[in-house]
């Protein structure tokens, strides 16, 4: 894939009541022309404003409605074709090696406080990057940012290629208001200028009313309000989008199919993009059992993918079928020949098998590892996480019946199991990789030497796999200049995944979307995939202007 030249062509908190601005409709009820948008989320009291968009605990943040006020360059799709979308820039372009980025600002733009935006708003944004070292998130190495005739070029000390989203989704900020500010680490933002299509009109701590502007660069907006409201928890939330009291939510829901999509079966509608990430076991490589090769290829043998998605996942987003780990259909095009087709299956006798000509025994059916003791270890995951809770007791009992492990199952609280994670106290751990339009994140996340270098804790490459090799070819693929040396490095890091299991893929970890067609239609869905259904990804301001009345 080639994204390098790109052209335009709370219940309710407290049992607020809602219903005089909720914008959902009651199922079952007329269609309503210019109805609000009620957007959740199952955080309860956020009871500090903050709409700072580079503070990632700012109410802005959490809400969401950062992303309706603050707009990025472009936006690059996480699912369908991974294209890029060109927004704030009339174009985008990068040279052979992903070094350096030439923008073209859009003209006609403006902020909502009526000045233009201009690619001096461009520099002053990616200024604000580069001399913030807490906003550098993505580590953008940014080494040089130059006004060119109308562009911007925007060079960068090691190449982007993986990390174009990171680059293009960098929300714009006005100079002319963000040049005043003294510290914009704790700026709160009181009266936030973007040139985003809504603009605050209050703040409460259970909800955050947006109106819609008239005179949006992106045309005219279907939804003339949005109200963003915290509910208490996952189990209000349903309920309220179940009634029609909420309209759009990223959550999983236990049963999503009759707790919220047969309530009103021909508006409600659940969406699991699947994007290029899946949930995985980290696996410690620094004690047994899992510092054994043999004992890693026959775990990973003997895993019902089909019962994960059907039990665990609620067949939200498809079966994990490919070898390298990588979700399909959305990674198809990155896996190398020799695995295309090649997929995921039991293969008890086969792990047993493997076991065997390791130096693996039994005793009453218990397994015996080739140093005459019981096989034994512990799978965790934070308790309350109902969907990872059930994962990884179908895979200790699925161990523990086929292999004769002692498979067990801890759930400490969340808090405990983040530090163990990072400090490497656990056997096994289920957990997600991050997702980019490359496979890059899915592989560097599980086996990149280079997260082990930050010392004790480490936050990706849980499991301490150490392999020189793996390393090294991750970072060809991350700064090559041609799309033949990423292949070939590529082609080689899928067969050190397959081949030596530095971590166990078991299941797709979708992004989640619920929302109801009762007001609106255009939304994004397995058949137009042009965004995501996550009411708090960056793509929102272009879902929201796709959106039309029912008629």
């Amino acid at each position: 894939m080639r994204l390098r030249s790109t052209f335009i062509g709370v219940g309710l908190v407290a049992a607020l009541a809602l219903t005089g601005c909720a914008g959902g409709a009651a199922p079952g009820s007329q269609p309503g022309a210019g109805a609000a948008l009620t957007i959740a989320k199952p955080d309860g009291v956020i009871a500090t404003e903050s709409n700072n968009p580079w503070v990632g605990d700012s109410s802005a943040n959490k809400f969401g409605y950062k992303n309706v006020i603050f707009e990025p360059l472009a936006m690059v799709n996480a699912v369908g074709q991974n294209e890029t979308t060109p927004w704030l820039a009339e174009k985008v372009e990068w040279n052979a090696d992903y070094t350096q980025l030439t923008v073209t600002p859009r003209s006609g733009v403006t902020w909502n406080d009526g000045e233009k935006f201009t690619a001096d708003d461009v520099v002053f944004s990616f200024d604000i990057i580069r001399n913030t070292p807490a906003f550098d998130t993505g580590n953008l190495q940014l080494t040089d940012i130059v006004k060119d005739g109308e562009n911007v070029v925007l060079t960068f000390a090691e190449s982007k290629f993986v990390k174009q989203a990171q680059v293009l989704h960098i929300p714009m900020v006005p100079k002319h208001i963000w040049a005043d500010v003294a510290d914009p680490t704790t700026d709160t933002n009181p009266k936030p200028v973007g040139t985003g299509p809504y603009t605050l009109d209050n703040f409460s701590s259970q909800s955050v009313t947006m109106q819609a502007r008239d005179d949006y660069w992106g045309g005219d907006l279907a939804v003339p309000t949005l109200y963003y409201v915290s509910y208490n928890d996952n189990t209000a939330l349903t309920t309220a989008l179940a009634s029609g009291d909420a309209d759009w939510a990223q959550a999983f829901i236990p049963n999503v199919k009759s707790a919220f999509v047969d309530k009103d079966p021909d508006h409600n509608v659940f969406w699991a993009a699947n994007v290029m990430a899946p949930d995985v076991l980290f696996l410690n490589h620094q004690k047994k059992p899992f510092n054994n090769l043999a004992f890693r290829q026959a775990v990973n043998m003997v895993i019902d993918r089909a019962a994960h998605t059907e039990i665990a996942r609620e067949k939200a987003g498809p079966q994990l079928e490919s070898v390298t780990g990588l979700p399909t259909p959305v990674g198809e095009q990155y896996i190398a020949t020799k695995y295309q087709g090649k997929e995921l299956s039991m293969d008890v006798k086969g792990a047993r098998a493997l076991l065997t000509d390791a130096g693996y025994t039994w005793a009453k059916e218990a397994l015996i590892d080739p140093d005459g003791e019981p096989v034994s270890f512990t799978l965790e995951v934070p308790q309350g996480w109902n969907d990872y809770v059930t994962g990884i007791s179908l895979i200790a009992d699925q161990v523990t019946k086929t292999l004769g492990a002692d498979a067990k199952v801890n759930t400490p609280d969340a808090d405990t199991w983040w530090a163990n994670k990072r400090s490497g106290n656990f056997d096994a751990i289920m957990h997600w990789t991050d997702s980019g339009t490359t496979p890059y994140d899915l592989y560097s996340d599980t086996m990149d030497g280079r997260w082990l270098l930050t010392g004790d804790e480490v936050d990706y490459n849980f499991g301490r796999y150490d392999n020189a090799r793996a390393t090294e070819l991750l970072d060809t693929y991350a700064t090559s200049a041609t799309e033949e040396e990423r292949t070939a490095a590529l082609g080689e890091i899928q067969s050190i995944f397959v081949d030596d299991v530095p971590v166990i893929p078991v299941g797709t970890h979708p992004v989640l979307g619920e929302y109801n067609t009762r007001n609106y239609v255009g939304w994004p869905n397995e058949k137009d995939q042009y965004a995501t259904a996550d009411p708090l990804q960056v793509t929102v301001p272009l879902i929201l202007t796709k959106l039309k009345p029912v008629e």
